[in-house]
């Protein structure tokens, strides 16, 4: 007997990092299934257009998720406006990548720590404990099929959604039972801003944002935690798991996935890279040891 899909209509859901790129698609793709959707973003203004140009009672709120306390008022914020949030998209992250790890500047290395790897844990502590109070909710943090191993230039963004995928797996053991639920997504490389300027692997296409979001909708419906993007990479992270570490490696390189990070085209990238470098207000200005990356 097929298992039902749970209904999503009505339910409130909070998206960081939703300006832009999959939380935007992620925030469309909610509104279509009849949800009550509020976007937080750093940048507030963009925040604000994607929300009036989204439309249906779309709500966007100035957050930045490497302060506990703003994420806090993220989601008083919503609950406030929109009511009991069910669900919480932790989506806001950086890539900054090209570099190997001795060579990439301490201020480049924080920043994406603060907002891949804090923001997530900030997400997680506020929310949480909401769910528990109602004995109903659902986390779902964005990380990557990074997370699942480690590439040349690009160490530190690797590292942090190492933390993600293993933050999640420990979440969802402490939750069972409670009526809580996790969900954890790995996408590819994604047609977004991000990915501006990487290099392509053979047999992974690049997939697109209304990819992912399809697939955390699907996650929703099915309380599925483990969420690859697509489908197959699945498949092939279990076929290198059986690997030998040699067979493994040869496997990377032979599908040009050793490259991804580190052969980039700067011209392509430089504009997101700025645009990075400054996501992280605490880093942006005045302490000369800690330059920001153009």
């Amino acid at each position: 007997m097929a298992k039902q899909h749970r209904i999503l209509t009505g339910q409130v859901a909070a998206i960081t990092g939703a300006a832009r790129g999959i939380g935007r698609a992620t925030a469309q793709a909610f509104l279509r299934e009849g949800m009550k959707v509020a976007i937080g973003d750093l940048d507030h203004a963009t925040a604000q257009e994607t929300a009036k140009e989204l439309g249906h009672g779309t709500v966007a709120f100035e957050l930045d998720v490497t302060r506990r306390e703003s994420v806090k008022a993220f989601l008083d914020g919503v609950e406030e406006q929109l009511g009991p949030i069910d669900i919480l998209v932790n989506n806001a992250g950086i890539m900054q990548v090209g570099h190997v790890i001795w060579e990439e500047d301490d201020a480049t290395t924080q920043r994406m720590i603060d907002i891949n790897v804090n923001g997530v844990m900030h997400g997680v502590k506020e929310v949480v404990p909401r769910f528990l109070a109602r004995g109903r909710g659902h986390v779902v943090n964005v990380a990557s099929t990074a997370g699942k191993g480690g590439f040349p230039g690009g160490g530190t963004y690797c590292g942090t959604k190492h933390y993600v995928v293993g933050l999640s797996e420990a979440l969802r053991a402490e939750l069972r039972g409670t009526g809580v639920e996790v969900s954890c997504v790995m996408p590819v490389v994604v047609n977004t801003e991000l990915a501006s300027g990487l290099t392509e692997t053979r047999g992974v296409k690049t997939v697109q944002p209304e990819d992912v979001a399809a697939e955390i909708v699907s996650a929703l419906q099915e309380a599925r935690f483990d969420v690859f993007v697509p489908r197959s990479v699945a498949g092939i992270t279990k076929v290198m798991n059986l690997l030998p570490r040699g067979g493994r490696e040869g496997l990377s390189r032979a599908l040009k996935a050793d490259q991804v990070l580190m052969q980039i085209d700067e011209g392509k990238r430089a504009a997101y890279e700025l645009r990075a470098s400054q996501s992280d207000p605490a880093l942006e200005a005045g302490d000369p040891t800690r330059q920001l990356t153009p």
